[in-house]
């Protein structure tokens, strides 16, 4: 009997690493951070990138303070700040308020973490970067090349309705030096406020993607205050993305006819859209 329970015991926890190891595996095949696989550019020295992310750690209900943790999608902040460093740039990060940008503690689950994510984990200089973000008010957007929003569940309730976010993208996008503007998953709600000189919005009629109303549905976050494929279209961008069984799994990434703006659709989008910057950055 006592033979036959430790050779149960020894199975169920073989099956359980098995298990382990291979999740990952399939969640990436199935299209959860795919490779990338293209062209990789170096980018002439001193050029200088900000990463933008959410202040905010809670998954809230409207008019409610309590909820689960959440924050930045870890990966949304890591593809592009690993991309642009290896590219040789400068990269700051900051925040609608400053400070801490909480990292929402399901993107470091061992089935979702990515290679990029991991590296993060083990980085004090990043980390120290995101504990003591910059406040977007105290920005000079004339400093930056590249100006990247990271999105995650927090990004649907901030980034949307800072005025100084809105004022600093469009800032951004008149400075001389034309940066290239990014965002990807929520963070392209960063974008939706901003005005061009006639006080019309700025990403009317452009070519954008960004979490997909069905995404959304499908993981039971309708509760957050802001959706990017609603709010892009309301902001008069065309939209765009691409569908999967379960659009966690799609990717899409859309460089504008100017040329002057990146959108990413998801989590899983972040690291194609880095070296599409880089590439635009790579072709002045």
């Amino acid at each position: 009997m006592k033979n036959k329970i430790i050779i149960t015991v020894a199975i169920l926890i073989s099956v359980a690493a098995l298990s382990r190891l291979a999740l990952p595996t399939a969640l990436h095949k199935a299209g959860l951070h795919p490779d990338y696989n293209g062209p990789r550019y170096d980018i002439a020295a001193g050029k200088k990138a900000l990463i933008i992310g959410s202040n905010h750690a809670t998954l809230n209900a409207p008019g409610k303070t309590d909820g689960d943790a959440t924050g930045v999608a870890i990966s949304e902040i890591s593809h592009p700040y690993y991309s642009f460093l290896e590219a040789g740039m400068q990269v700051d990060v900051a925040s609608i308020n400053g400070g801490n940008i909480p990292v929402d503690p399901m993107s470091l689950k061992f089935f979702i973490i990515s290679e990029h994510d991991e590296r993060y984990l083990e980085d004090p200089t990043l980390q120290a970067k995101m504990q003591n973000s910059l406040a977007v008010a105290n920005l000079d957007m004339r400093q930056y090349d590249v100006v990247f929003i990271a999105g995650g569940w927090g990004a649907a309730y901030d980034l949307g309705y800072s005025p100084e976010l809105a004022s600093k993208i469009s800032e951004a996008y008149y400075a001389e030096h034309q940066p290239v503007i990014a965002g990807v998953c929520h963070g392209v709600l960063g974008l939706i406020n901003a005005k061009d000189r006639d006080g019309h919005l700025l990403i009317a009629g452009r070519r954008m993607t960004g979490v997909t109303d069905k995404q959304i549905k499908e993981l039971g976050v309708a509760i957050t205050p802001l959706h990017p494929e609603t709010e892009l279209k309301k902001a008069g961008a065309k939209f765009e993305a691409k569908t999967a069984f379960r659009d966690f799994f799609a990717t899409h990434v859309v460089v504008d006819d100017e040329k002057r703006f990146v959108t990413g659709q998801n989590q899983n989008s972040g690291l194609e859209a880095a070296h599409k910057v880089l590439m635009l950055l790579a072709q002045k």
